[in-house]
């Protein structure tokens, strides 16, 4: 078990089946691109880890979180590690969870656009992306269009 961003997507995909067969549970949680726009991306991720870990089919005990902050509404105690990942196994195993879960969703969503580039992209704009906003421009319900970019008319490429 490794920081996700340190492992190359097939290790990463092979670590996430082997943690769907062992884990004692997991639950995978997710915020729209329109609750990130009302809010901000912080505050997002604070909602969706709340959920993930309500969502649980056990009531953990204790949570360890990735990052400065402890969500709102948790279910038990809970400590907050910065750059958790590298610092705790179950860190990196949601870290792994949560990237190949990401990863799959965003392949399935470039079939369904294929302009965008979105199945090469993993979640993070590259040009090729970049250009097809640019030139389409975004996805209602799936681009967050409070990013800057998108405030200002345009996109830096």
């Amino acid at each position: 078990m490794d920081d996700s961003k340190r492992l190359n997507p097939s290790r990463r995909s092979e670590l996430f089946d082997i943690l769907l067969d062992t884990a004692q549970a997991i639950s995978i949680s997710s915020v729209s691109a329109q609750s990130i726009d009302l809010c901000d991306i912080r505050k997002a991720s604070l909602t969706a880890m709340t959920r993930a870990v309500n969502g649980l089919a056990i009531t953990p005990r204790f949570a360890l979180v990735d990052g400065r902050d402890i969500p709102p509404g948790l279910p038990c105690q809970a400590q907050a590690l910065i750059k958790g990942d590298s610092r705790s196994q179950s860190i990196a195993a949601a870290s792994i969870v949560a990237k190949v879960a990401r990863d799959r969703m965003m392949g399935r969503a470039g079939a369904v656009y294929p302009d965008f580039g979105l199945q090469n992209n993993a979640g993070y704009g590259t040009v090729e992306h970049r250009e097809a906003i640019d030139q389409v421009g975004g996805i209602e319900r799936f681009h967050r269009f409070s990013f800057s970019p998108f405030r200002q008319g345009k996109l830096d490429l």
